[in-house]
C-alpha cells in the first residue's frame, strides 16, 4: 500500500502471461491462497442458445504459470472459482428453475459433477474449506427464484444448502448484495438499501454494524480497521478508511483509490480477502492489490 497526496495507490500483483493475450478473459479471480487464475476462451458466450465451449485457466501465483484444460462449458455469463484440492468451478451468472449451472471440474480438468445455487449471482467466492459464498443481485432476490431470495448463502462444494442469510440484529433483508469478502470461516458482506457492515463468523452468527458509507463495491477488514471501496457517480473511486467498533463502523479518512501509475480506475472487477482488496481494470491481464494488513 503506497500513498500519494492525489490518493492511495494499488500495487500490481499478478499478470497474465503474455502468450495468452490473444484470447479472451471470460472470467477471473483470487482464490483463498491468494493465486490468481483467468478463465480464457476464444469469445464471450452470449448467444441465447447455450452451446458448449472450451476454455483453459490459467493459474499464476503458484511457482510457474499452469493451464487447466476445460470443456463443455455451457455458462454464458462465468464465474470463476478454485477448490482448494486444485480444481475449479464455472458457474452462470443467469439461470432457471432445473438448470444445474454450477459445474466442477477435477484438478486435471475433467467434469465431476454439477448443482444449481439460484439466479442472479453477484459474488462468488470459494472458502478454504472448499465451500461458497453466493451473493445475489435484486432480479435474483426479487425474481421468483426462492435460492435467491436470501440474498446471501452458503453452499457446500458439492451443492448443499450450508446457510442462508435472515434479517439479524436489528439489519434487514438483503435488496442486492454489493460487496462480499471471503477469509478463514468469516464472511463480510455490505447490502442495499442500507449498508450495513455484516459480519458472518463462526456457525453462522451474524454481527450487524451500523455502516453511514453508502454505495459500497468492495471492502478489506483487519482487526478493528475496514477499508470500503467505491459509491455513487464520482465515489465510484472513493476509499474510506474506519475503524470498527462492536456495533458500528466509523469512518477516519476519505480519499481515492487510483491505480499503480496514479491514474483514475476504471471498469473494473474486484475481488475480496480478508485483508486484500483485489482490482483488476480492462482488459483483464493484471490484477492489482491493496493490502491493509
Amino acid at each position: 500500500m503506497s500513498d500519494s497526496p492525489a490518493g492511495t495507490r494499488l500495487v500490481p500483483y499478478a499478470r497474465l502471461p503474455r502468450g495468452h493475450h490473444d484470447r479472451t478473459v471470460l472470467d477471473s479471480t483470487v482464490d483463498a491462497d491468494g493465486r490468481a487464475h483467468w478463465l480464457l476462451g476464444e469469445a464471450r458466450p452470449r448467444g441465447a442458445e447455450r452451446e458448449p465451449y472450451d476454455a483453459v485457466v490459467v493459474t499464476v501465483g503458484d511457482g510457474r504459470p499452469y493451464e487447466t484444460h476445460l470443456s463443455a462449458l455451457t455458462a454464458r455469463f462465468p464465474h470463476l472459482a478454485a477448490l482448494p484440492d486444485g480444481g475449479f468451478l464455472v458457474a452462470d451468472s443467469r439461470s432457471r428453475e432445473g438448470d444445474e449451472q454450477v459445474r466442477v471440474f477435477d484438478a486435471l480438468g475433467r467434469p465431476s459433477w454439477t448443482f444449481r445455487v439460484g439466479d442472479a449471482i453477484e459474488h462468488l467466492l470459494t472458502d478454504a474449506a472448499g465451500d461458497l459464498w453466493v451473493g445475489y443481485f435484486d432480479e435474483g432476490v426479487y425474481g421468483d427464484d426462492p435460492l435467491s431470495a436470501p440474498g446471501l448463502r452458503h453452499w457446500s462444494g458439492t451443492g448443499e444448502s450450508v446457510w442462508a442469510y435472515q434479517p439479524a440484529g436489528g439489519a434487514d433483508w438483503i435488496s442486492d448484495c454489493y460487496a462480499l469478502n471471503v477469509s478463514g470461516h468469516t464472511a463480510w458482506a455490505c447490502t442495499y438499501t442500507g449498508f450495513p457492515l455484516l459480519e458472518i463468523g463462526a456457525g453462522h452468527a451474524i454481527r450487524v454494524r451500523k455502516n453511514p458509507v453508502q454505495g459500497v463495491k468492495g471492502l478489506a477488514v483487519h482487526g478493528d480497521r475496514a477499508v470500503l471501496f467505491g459509491g455513487y457517480g464520482e465515489d465510484h473511486d472513493r476509499l474510506v478508511d474506519c475503524r470498527l467498533t462492536d456495533t458500528a463502523v466509523r469512518p477516519v479518512t476519505e480519499g481515492r483509490l487510483l491505480g499503480p501509475g496514479g491514474g483514475r480506475l476504471g471498469r473494473r472487477r474486484l475481488v475480496c480477502r480478508g485483508p486484500r482488496l483485489y482490482v483488476q481494470e480492462r482488459p483483464g491481464t493484471e490484477w492489482t492489490v491493496l493490502d491493509i494488513g
